[in-house]
């Protein structure tokens, strides 16, 4: 996980392995200001991708910041569609 300003990279897996780890890093890279999560370095996804970006987006909403989700992966954007979430995670690409 890499911050430059109000944008986060990550470029590392996202499983059940690692997005408890990844979600606290992730919430202390939070600021005052909207953030960009930038998934374009993603190697890996299961379901668990989806709840980290559910929680860094509960986290957004209690700081009262925006935040967005870029290039997510074509794996997690299918599985979003599958769940049926595909709405709720706001991404670009």
């Amino acid at each position: 996980m890499e911050r430059a300003g109000n944008v986060l990279r990550l470029s590392s897996a996202l499983t059940i392995a690692n997005v408890a780890a990844l979600s606290e890093t992730g919430k202390q890279q939070f600021a005052d200001t909207d953030m960009v999560v930038d998934l374009a370095g993603v190697t890996e996804v299961d379901s668990s991708a989806l709840s980290l970006m559910f929680e860094w987006q509960r986290e957004a909403r209690r700081r009262n910041i925006m935040i967005s989700f870029i290039n997510l992966p074509d794996s997690l954007f299918s599985l979003a569609k599958l769940y049926g979430v595909s709405d709720l995670i706001g991404s670009s690409a």
